[in-house]
């Protein structure tokens, strides 16, 4: 790891292509106005290149949650029980988080565009025989796959926006993105709602098999490659055929491919367990994104017949409570993270540090708490709706500053493997949020919605101090535990 400028110079050196080493081969890199450098694309080509990618990331999570308000209904027409059935978002997320060890390693390997493509093309298809399936085992098992294939746009899409921006425009851009992993299970019970209400749960995997499919077309059509290392081992290449001699990328790696592959799929988990930061902020996202699908898969039971009485369109409404909380953070608190980062880098000088990515991440340790425990005791004694959806708005604007904060850190921290720390994240991030439900609604039937959602809040309160901490030790704390990757 290391510190940044506030440029982002330190991350893609400006060196003239030409020059000579100790084995005598000719160093290939970009120059400081390379047409061919992601970060001098035009905006245009950017901003196409994150729409594909935040649309993928918006999919697969959508798939993860589209189908719950059918629950019943699947459980009925597959002859099994509503428990049972839960199961299929359980695999989903859990490999939703294990995809992004391999997919993302992988990326920094083979590129980032072909795996995109690949990947998702797999996903779109995956969806039919789910749609088809016969039995509940059948669901799970192609469920869980297609989760494996779909995790590429979050594996991927963090370091895809660090490939093509500065650090100091990187959060605005980055927030937007963000919104697709948690947009994506917030509409996914309203669009679900209406097709399991109006037709049948089948029609949810239709409905996803053809927006993946079209998805999957416009990234042939546009998607173009970013990482630097793949498009210079393309510049690489042409040079030897055109002028012959040999060449090497600056800072190529020349082991053998094997030992790097290796090297690489041990990357994430390395990330994750050897930095304390990164893993004190997985477990807080992990702990997120477990009371995110637990709320979730519980919304039925409370807005629906036991609580509050809604119809099945009814309860998909109120998944629009976070949603909004959403857009409200990304709107008007995400680019605060950019301010607030160059203000303190021109305050030391412009050095840029990792850790003024995070003073934002306190307005979400205030939020996520309060949120919870605000939701769970007005939903304990029934008041009225509208006071308990209006708790999920902060419990969502908490949540995007929290994420946001951490993902940008993780990308300033480890710079070309920022692909790999935020998968390190994500592993975390989606397993809990799969497992976790399973126990929730126990939980919620054995000590009731103000107890059982209060341990949540619990939690979350107990990992609030972490910014703040960090802020002012972290740099410590990276120095301690610095690793070479």
């Amino acid at each position: 790891m290391s510190d940044g400028t506030a440029n982002g110079a330190h991350e893609r050196t400006g060196l003239l292509s030409f020059t000579e080493d100790d084995d005598s081969r000719k160093i290939i890199d970009f120059t400081d106005w390379d047409e061919e450098d992601p970060r001098n694309w035009p905006k245009s080509r950017k901003l196409t290149n994150v729409g594909i990618i935040a649309l993928m990331a918006v999919l697969s999570p959508l798939a993860s949650s589209m189908f719950t308000p059918g629950i019943e209904q699947i459980a009925q027409d597959l002859n099994t029980s509503p428990s049972t059935v839960v199961g299929a978002t359980t695999g989903f997320v859990v490999f939703l988080g294990i995809g992004p060890l391999i997919l993302a390693p992988l990326s920094e390997t083979f590129g980032r565009r072909n795996l995109y493509l690949i990947c998702f093309s797999i996903f779109a298809l995956l969806q039919i025989p789910t749609a088809l399936s016969p039995n509940v085992e059948t669901l799970i098992s192609v469920r869980a796959i297609s989760g494996f294939f779909g995790s590429v746009g979050i594996a991927n899409g963090g370091g895809t926006i660090s490939d093509m921006f500065h650090p100091s425009e990187r959060a605005a851009i980055f927030g937007w993105y963000l919104l697709g992993p948690l947009l994506g299970p917030t509409l996914g019970p309203l669009l679900g709602g209406l097709f399991v209400q109006h037709l049948s749960w089948r029609w949810v995997f239709w409905f996803l098999t053809i927006i993946c499919t079209v998805n999957t077309v416009l990234g042939f059509l546009f998607l173009k490659e970013s990482y630097a290392p793949t498009i210079l081992e393309g510049r690489k290449q042409k040079y030897e055929e055109s002028e012959g001699g040999k060449f090497r990328i600056a800072d190529q790696d020349d082991r053998p491919f094997w030992t790097r592959m290796g090297s690489s799929m041990q990357r994430p988990l390395r990330i994750l367990f050897t930095q304390p930061i990164v893993l004190t902020m997985a477990i807080w996202q992990a702990i997120l994104f477990g009371t995110t699908y637990s709320l979730y898969t519980n919304f039925e039971a409370i807005y629906g017949e036991g609580y509050y009485g809604f119809s099945t369109t009814q309860v998909g409404l109120m998944y629009l409570g976070p949603g909004l909380g959403f857009f409200i953070s990304v709107w008007f608190l995400v680019p605060k993270i950019d301010t607030i980062y160059n203000y303190l880098s021109k305050k030391h000088n412009g050095e840029a540090k990792p850790e003024y990515r995070l003073p934002l991440a306190n307005v979400g340790a205030v939020l996520i708490p309060m949120s919870l425990f605000w939701f769970a005791w007005t939903v304990e004694y029934k008041v009225h709706w509208t006071v308990t959806i209006l708790s999920t708005v902060f419990f969502g604007i908490g949540q995007i500053t929290v994420l946001n904060t951490a993902q940008n850190y993780y990308i300033d921290s480890f710079q070309k493997y920022a692909a790999s720390a935020i998968a390190a994240g994500a592993v975390f991030r989606s397993i809990i949020g799969g497992i976790v439900p399973l126990f929730a609604t126990p939980l919620f039937d054995q000590v009731g919605y103000g107890w059982g959602v209060s341990v949540f809040a619990f939690t979350s309160l107990a990992l609030s101090p972490a910014p703040i901490l960090f802020f002012y030790y972290g740099e410590r704390l990276r120095e301690a535990f610095a690793i070479d990757l």
